[in-house]
């Protein structure tokens, strides 16, 4: 069985998980679609309901997984079609034996089966831009730090690679942390490889970046406000 609802959300109520979407357990793809499924909905309800965004934050949950649930269930359901016994898939099956023999097709399709070429669509710009942040070995005031310890505290971080404090965000210092860090090297991304390393990222507690700095502020303020509420001095409305 192969189904997905149409819609995650309708008002009051949400779906998440098996609720959302039911599938083939080929491959081990629901426990992780819904884990993601709930860090992607968890920061943002919680928001909501502190009224620290508006309501509509809650429509970037059905934007931003329904397109990765309807991908699953493609790709179990042609996990299930390999494992037929006929000929003629088992020809087809050998010639995807091939195929994921080689590097390239290997890494992709790892990629896919674990999640972590996920792009959310947050518009153009770096290739960074919508994708989970790389848990990189970063030097900071207070010693080594890995990207992922950062994000324990389920909040958004503004991580600056450049100048120390040059990147203000005094307006929502007490949702965002922002920390200093130095990182040397390129960052690398699954399918992508490696990448000239940002200034500057703005994280969000699911760990997909919501900016790229290319060393100014430009865009941060818009990333700020859409992503984690107004600045201290204006209150959310719908």
């Amino acid at each position: 069985m192969t189904r997905q609802a149409a819609s995650y959300r309708e008002r009051r109520v949400l779906l998440a998980g098996d609720a959302a979407h039911v599938h083939s357990p080929v491959g081990g793809q629901g426990l992780n679609i819904g884990v993601q499924d709930a860090v992607n909905l968890g920061w943002k309800l919680a928001q909501v309901v502190h009224g620290t965004s508006p309501e509509s934050l809650l429509d970037t949950y059905q934007a931003e997984r329904h397109p990765i649930g309807a991908r699953v269930l493609k790709l179990t359901m042609a996990q299930t079609a390999l494992n037929r016994g006929d000929e003629r898939t088992t020809a087809l099956r050998e010639t995807m034996s091939d195929l994921l023999s080689m590097d390239e097709p290997r890494k992709r399709y790892a990629a896919t089966m674990s999640g972590l070429d996920i792009r959310y669509d947050l518009g153009e710009g770096h290739p960074l831009l919508g994708r989970r942040v790389p848990d990189l070995d970063l030097v900071t005031a207070s010693g080594p730090q890995r990207v992922f310890t950062l994000l324990h505290q389920a909040l958004p971080v503004l991580l600056n690679l450049g100048e120390p404090g040059a990147l203000d965000i005094a307006r929502w210092a007490d949702r965002v942390q922002r920390v200093d860090a130095r990182y040397a090297g390129g960052w690398e991304l699954p399918v992508l490889g490696m990448i000239a390393a940002p200034c500057a990222v703005l994280i969000r507690p699911d760990g997909h970046v919501a900016w790229v700095g290319d060393g100014t502020d430009r865009g941060l303020r818009d990333a700020l406000a859409t992503w984690f509420g107004p600045p201290n001095h204006e209150k959310p409305t719908d």
